[in-house]
């Protein structure tokens, strides 16, 4: 699968950022036109809004993690999602769109991870993977920046995506299915600004 060009991860955001806009101040879903080829491929995706820049306050993140629709359209639907319907905040209202700070993390297919319970947190590279934790009709994701950002290690990490998933801490210990992505992420460096890759450090 190959990887957005700078261009293209700019695009990405902005139109994140313009499918929220005529959502909320027009009520309109957005259907543009003369796309690059990439973003008629099937991805993955995810769209977070933070609030404040420098805080960087969750105020919501929604996505697709598997490609089952062509990228351009999980973006804009990823991106109304997060600003309307995340169920961990009330919906985002038109006057927030100018303090928002919007970020696109394009994700590769998810992998199973074939190995023992132990040996589960050694095949996990912080600041690479992405977690997806499923067993019993739960499924709980966890996108790769979160880990770095909290400073989780690759067994918290587990633990943590277990919890979004509504399941106990050491679900992961007890045969429920691990899944790792990788993903690339581009964000905003402020409110409807300059467009940046987010790199994350690795640690094994």
């Amino acid at each position: 699968m190959s990887m957005l060009t700078k261009s293209e991860g700019e695009l990405a955001v902005r139109l994140a950022r313009q499918a929220i806009e005529e959502c909320l101040n027009n009520g309109k879903k957005i259907s543009p036109d003369n796309l690059p080829v990439v973003f008629r491929e099937n991805r993955g995706v995810f769209v977070t809004l933070n609030k404040k820049a420098d805080t960087r306050e969750l105020r919501g993140c929604i996505g697709r993690p598997y490609p089952v629709m062509p990228l351009g359209e999980a973006i804009i639907l990823s991106a109304i999602n997060a600003a309307r319907e995340d169920p961990r905040f009330y919906p985002v209202e038109p006057e927030e769109i100018d303090d928002l700070v919007i970020e696109v993390t394009v994700l590769t297919v998810p992998e199973c991870i074939k190995a023992k319970p132990k040996e589960i947190p050694e095949k996990i590279v912080i600041g690479r993977h992405g977690l997806i934790v499923a067993a019993n009709r739960c499924q709980g994701l966890l996108l790769p920046q979160v880990a770095v950002e909290h400073g989780f290690d690759c067994t918290e990490f587990l633990c943590q995506t277990c919890v979004k998933a509504g399941l106990m801490p050491d679900a992961w210990l007890n045969g429920a299915d691990v899944y790792s992505f990788e993903g690339q992420i581009f964000q905003e460096v402020l409110p409807g600004g300059e467009i940046r890759e987010k790199v994350l450090s690795e640690e094994c």
